[in-house]
């Protein structure tokens, strides 16, 4: 038997932090920030303890494709916030990812331009994201 094979250095990047709960899912869409890409709507929130890595949530309704369709683009998008998103992503906060129909047929490499440019957009609003529309404002004095 020889060694001279090289060593796999390739490292595997751990599956990043999901929501798992109905209640975080609701404080991402009542926070506001929102941001509308090709293949996903993405959603996110500032969390109360702000310590800890970002997490991502995915949702895909009955509407966008049958089960073996949604599981696809689940998988997808889970693996686009591996690659790409945990990159973009800020700490203490939580993402949620409203898959389109979009999101089954788009190129990998598309999906993930898609999610670091939302990721970015969002992050980059600060404060301002978590304004509501001037209708809902009190009037001035």
């Amino acid at each position: 038997m020889t060694t001279d094979a090289p060593a796999d250095t390739t490292e595997v990047a751990a599956p990043p932090a999901r929501l798992r709960r109905r209640h975080e899912f609701l404080r991402a869409a009542a926070s506001g920030a929102q941001h509308h890409a090709r293949a996903f709507k993405l959603q996110m929130a500032a969390r109360p303890e702000p310590e800890g890595p970002a997490r991502f949530g995915f949702t895909v309704t009955k509407k966008v494709a049958g089960a073996v369709g949604r599981n696809r683009i689940k998988r997808r998008l889970r693996e686009a916030a591996r690659l790409a998103g945990v990159l973009a992503a800020r700490e203490g906060c939580d993402y949620v990812f409203i898959a389109r129909q979009a999101a089954l047929a788009a190129p990998f490499s598309e999906l993930c331009a898609q999610m670091t440019e939302s990721m970015t957009r969002l992050n980059g609003r600060g404060a301002k994201a978590d304004r509501r529309n001037i209708k809902d404002r009190p009037g001035a004095p």
